[in-house]
């Protein structure tokens, strides 16, 4: 039986429950919070945090994956004190979430000293601790696959062939990222089964999110809540279509929800809310509502449902 890291040290496989395979439990910039420490109230990210997953606890949920890598904020400290006062298994990453820039030190150094480090995360320790990143992040949005964003990925993609580390990718489907990604991880030599290409859920095009299936990779339909991107009944239809089609063993559902994040002031929750950009967005949200709607559908039953929470999030740990 495998083990998986977490922010507490390495578990059995066997003892990562029902995941939550994409979730943040903060989301912030680490060069401001480093320059204006004021500007952040600790105790009240902590609060926060602490809410959001005591809540996901109440629905049986005993792992949260946390894709938060450089330039979200990455603080596994943090991350192990909410997973004390929880008892909730967080799992952390390593690799960089950056849309197109890199620090002049990557910019500078070539794609296997990247992924060196990558590896110090994963075999040695985080942020000068024993803890270890379980998985690997990497991007691709709105600028595409630039070159910045390929070393990451290459970089990304050496550090898994070299530990076994799986690896996640934000991606973007309005600009077809997706084909690209999968593409650059296979000329590396990735096993695709290690791959998550995240995010696919923003599009209703199945024949876009089949085509990735196909591939061999997992495809994250999770981000439910984030009405701006796709509103809920597509995102529930689509899902629909693809478990009818049967892909329940390839499909990961989730929130991508940030229990506090500050690329936005406070207020602008509310106004978003009020907009309709997001709804009811939380933790819970795919227990409460798209779990029911999607037995409503008569598309999810009780071995979907275990599938796609508890035994693709450790397929794809473990593989």
């Amino acid at each position: 039986m495998g083990t998986v890291e977490t922010v507490q040290g390495a578990v059995a496989e066997d003892e990562l429950g029902l995941v939550l395979v994409h979730e943040h439990v903060r989301f912030r910039d680490e060069a401001v919070a480093a320059e204006w420490p004021g500007r952040y109230d600790e105790q009240l990210e902590l609060d926060a945090a602490l809410v959001a997953v005591r809540a996901a606890k109440e629905h049986g949920v005993r792992t949260i994956v946390d894709p938060t890598a450089m330039f979200g904020g990455r603080d596994v400290r943090f991350m192990k004190r909410v997973a004390e006062e929880t008892g909730v298994q967080i799992v952390a990453c390593t690799g960089i979430y950056s849309y197109d820039y890199l620090p002049h030190y990557f910019e500078n150094r070539d794609v296997d000293v990247m992924a060196d480090h990558f590896v110090e995360d994963i075999e040695v320790g985080i942020q000068g601790t024993d803890i270890k990143a379980a998985f690997l992040k990497c991007a691709a949005d709105a600028a595409g696959v630039t070159e910045h964003v390929e070393k990451i990925h290459r970089a990304v993609a050496r550090a898994s062939v070299q530990t076994g580390a799986p690896i996640m990718a934000h991606s973007m489907p309005a600009v077809v990222t997706g084909p690209r990604q999968v593409e650059i991880f296979a000329e590396e030599g990735v096993d695709p089964a290690k791959v998550q290409i995240a995010h696919c859920g923003d599009t209703d095009d199945v024949a876009y999110i089949e085509g990735l299936i196909e591939r061999g990779v997992y495809v994250g339909l999770d981000r439910y809540g984030l009405e701006m991107y796709l509103p809920m009944d597509k995102r529930n239809a689509t899902a629909a279509e693809l478990l009818r089609r049967g892909y329940a063993e390839r499909l990961l559902i989730s929130q991508d929800f940030c229990a506090t994040i500050d690329w936005f002031p406070p207020e602008a929750a509310e106004v978003f809310e009020t907009a309709g950009a997001i709804r009811n967005w939380s933790m819970t949200l795919v227990f409460e509502e798209v779990v029911p709607a999607l037995r409503e559908l008569g598309a999810l039953d009780d071995a979907g449902f275990n599938t796609i929470f508890v035994e693709n999030p450790r397929r794809w740990l473990t593989a």
